[in-house]
């Protein structure tokens, strides 16, 4: 099936006309997901019931090759991501609300920074807009907690990839008591009605907590530490977080049932095995840019093509 996903996108840019390559590409991009036995959209996606704790994270739900299938996948993957961020980009140009954000989340070492590179490799640089959010600065606790991430949300036309977001400030005072707790709760409302609003506004939304499990988490901080080009990586913070593994998971478990909306789901990606969540990433956004059914713009009303045409001759 990779073959012949691969084979039809080969195959675009021969069409005729520029509906005739859409189509194309939108059959092989459904080739792409025929690889899956079932969508990640259906299988990972959080439902009422679900339990973080009972996810295994070195499962592979829903992919029954191996790594160099799944590699293969991303990659094939990537070139189609690529086709539609341009897509997505040309129409913002042109006036279109449509933007795409992307949301991840994950205990430390869980691999977020890895999916950007490896998903978006064949992505345009101008169109994609990366931020990661730390521990909030002077400046940003004089504000609302929102406010922060109104400065960093996509443009029209833009893919913005959020590395940590607004719920670290449900998490973190949950877990650590920071804030009172009904100040981060009455956050839960708050940013429901921001995704509603964002998402009826033109901007789809895409809600990834990589699911890792506590001995691979130790292994990749172990790495970090017997590694000296590594070591910038690590952090003492990372084993207090790790201390209270069981309290993450709680408050997790709660920001899932309160905040996975018809508007904003929460997928739930197992994350042990690297090229798994890549390529699961890597699905849930190619799939979301196909569905925004964008074509591309026609030349502006006062322009004719002709006399454009001999000018340039």
């Amino acid at each position: 099936m990779l073959d012949r996903a691969r084979d039809g996108m080969s195959e675009i840019e021969s069409g005729a006309s520029v509906a005739e390559r859409l189509a194309r590409a939108a059959k092989s991009s459904d080739m792409l997901s025929a690889v899956w036995t079932l969508p990640p959209a259906q299988r990972l996606m959080f439902h009422p019931g679900t339990q973080l704790t009972d996810i295994d994270g070195g499962s592979t739900p829903g992919f029954d090759g191996d790594k160099d299938d799944g590699e293969r996948f991303i990659d094939i993957s990537s070139s189609e991501i690529a086709r539609y961020q341009r897509l997505l980009y040309a129409n913002g140009v042109k006036g279109s609300s449509r933007r795409l954000l992307i949301v991840l989340q994950g205990m430390d070492a869980s691999g977020k920074g890895g999916i950007v590179r490896h998903v978006f490799r064949q992505g345009d640089p101008m169109g994609i807009h990366y931020h990661g959010f730390g521990k909030p600065t002077a400046e940003e606790l004089e504000h609302d907690f929102l406010w922060r991430v109104q400065r960093e949300l996509p443009k029209h036309g833009w893919i913005a990839v959020f590395d940590r977001s607004h719920y670290e400030d449900i998490v973190m005072p949950h877990v650590y008591g920071t804030v009172p707790e009904e100040i981060w709760r009455a956050r839960y409302e708050q940013i429901n009605t921001f995704e509603r609003n964002l998402a009826a506004d033109g901007c789809a939304i895409i809600k990834i907590f990589l699911v890792m499990s506590r001995d691979e988490q130790r292994r990749h901080f172990l790495a970090r530490l017997d590694d000296p080009t590594k070591f910038w990586k690590f952090d003492l913070s990372d084993l207090d977080a790790r201390d209270r593994w069981d309290d993450y998971m709680a408050a997790w478990q709660e920001v899932f049932e309160r905040t996975s909306t018809p508007a904003a789901p929460w997928y739930l990606v197992p994350a042990d095995s690297r090229w798994y969540s890549r390529a699961v990433v890597s699905e849930l956004l190619r799939v979301t840019l196909k569905n925004m059914n964008m074509t591309w713009p026609g030349l502006n009303a006062d322009i004719d093509r002709e006399e454009a045409i001999r000018r340039l001759r």
